[in-house]
């Protein structure tokens, strides 16, 4: 096994899971307490955008990790069948042909068969019986 793939297999999945929680603890923009009361003053103190606090700069590196780690991802897995190669069965070694030739019997080499007729029976009147 690949140890270099799970290690950063454990990395991407600590990332995603960070990230989605920095992302959730984030407050939205003019979305405190202050704001929804009609209390503006934080905007004209710090500007329009605000200073960058710790969340939203971690947010910008496990952004950065989460990328770093799917790529890593992409060119450092196993090399496996895919699911292409399991529907369409796999594919033919360089140099062979793609099909099976497809052998032809001429029509005057064929046997010929012939199908017994049913035996041919009358269904019953209904007076008959």
């Amino acid at each position: 096994m690949n140890i270099a793939y799970y290690l950063v297999l454990f990395l991407h999945i600590v990332a995603c899971l960070f990230l989605i929680s920095v992302v959730l603890l984030q407050q939205g923009k003019s979305q405190d307490l202050a704001s929804a009361f009609g209390g503006g003053g934080t905007q004209t103190a710090f500007g329009p955008r605000g200073s960058a606090n710790v969340l939203s700069r971690a947010t910008t590196v496990l952004a950065g990790l989460f990328m770093v780690t799917s790529l890593a991802l992409s060119m450092l897995r196993p090399h496996e069948s895919s699911i292409l190669d399991r529907v369409n069965g796999p594919s033919p070694a360089p140099g062979a042909s793609a099909a099976a030739p497809i052998k032809t019997v001429p029509a005057s080499a064929a046997p010929a068969t012939t199908v017994p007729a049913a035996p041919a029976t009358t269904p019953a009147s209904p007076a008959a019986r």
